[in-house]
């Protein structure tokens, strides 16, 4: 005779996860979608950057500005980071966001190159930013992901020139 559910619970069917458990994605995304999820993040799309990576993806900034942290390990650790970061968007008057993807000889590695635009709020400038990434996907989440972006550019947009130059004097 098969297996029969309890009276108070429902069955579980195979494409539905187990009461209590999250969500499962039913498709995986590729790196070039995952690439588009991170321009939507940038362009204030509703895309949660941590929720874009494995549990223990790593972040890491390789031209980091002086106070931020070169490397994030794990979901938790990038959320935590990103959590109450909303301000810095005050420091510009976003206009638009660019995205050029990349792909490599690798199928988990793409290289993306975002670029956004608009006014600093600080200086009524015009602003024109890029940033590239090196972003590696395995199953649908970043499990690396290397932010290279231009120091001085950030120092400046974010109105940080004067903490950049005597980070650079500071030996």
């Amino acid at each position: 005779m098969p297996d029969q559910p309890a009276p108070d619970r429902p069955p579980v069917m195979p494409d539905q996860p187990a009461p209590g458990q999250p969500p499962r994605m039913a498709v995986s995304r590729t790196p070039r979608e995952v690439a588009e999820e991170v321009r939507k993040m940038v362009a204030g799309e509703g895309v949660v950057f941590a929720d874009l990576f494995a549990a223990d993806g790593v972040l890491t900034y390789p031209f980091a500005l002086p106070g931020q942290p070169p490397e994030l390990r794990g979901r938790d650790a990038i959320r935590e980071y990103f959590t109450g970061m909303e301000q810095a968007r005050e420091a510009f008057v976003l206009e638009g966001v660019d995205a050029v993807v990349r792909e490599t000889d690798d199928p988990e590695v793409v290289v993306t190159e975002i670029t956004h635009h608009g006014t600093s709020a600080l200086t009524g400038e015009p602003y024109r930013h890029l940033a590239l990434g090196v972003i590696r996907v395995r199953d649908g989440e970043i499990v690396s992901y290397d932010d290279y972006m231009d120091p001085i550019a950030i120092a400046r947009l974010l109105g940080r020139t004067a903490e950049l130059a005597a980070a650079l004097t500071a030996t």
